[in-house]
């Protein structure tokens, strides 16, 4: 097995870890209601998605 030969320091760690950052919620306008929802995903106010019921939703 193969073992590193020197410590890695903490500015070449967190340098290696500088991508590894959460990234933000991309948010879309529901084009039935208006409200944002995630990309891709059924709206939750109104149960639509591109256009077309796909949940029965209750108010």
């Amino acid at each position: 097995m193969a073992h590193p030969k020197r410590k890695t320091s903490k500015a070449r760690r967190d340098k290696r870890r500088s991508h590894h950052r959460v990234s933000d919620v991309q948010l879309a306008e529901c084009s039935n209601c208006g409200a944002m929802h995630k990309y891709h995903h059924v709206c939750m106010e109104c149960g639509y998605h591109r256009g077309r019921q796909v949940l029965n939703v209750s108010r």
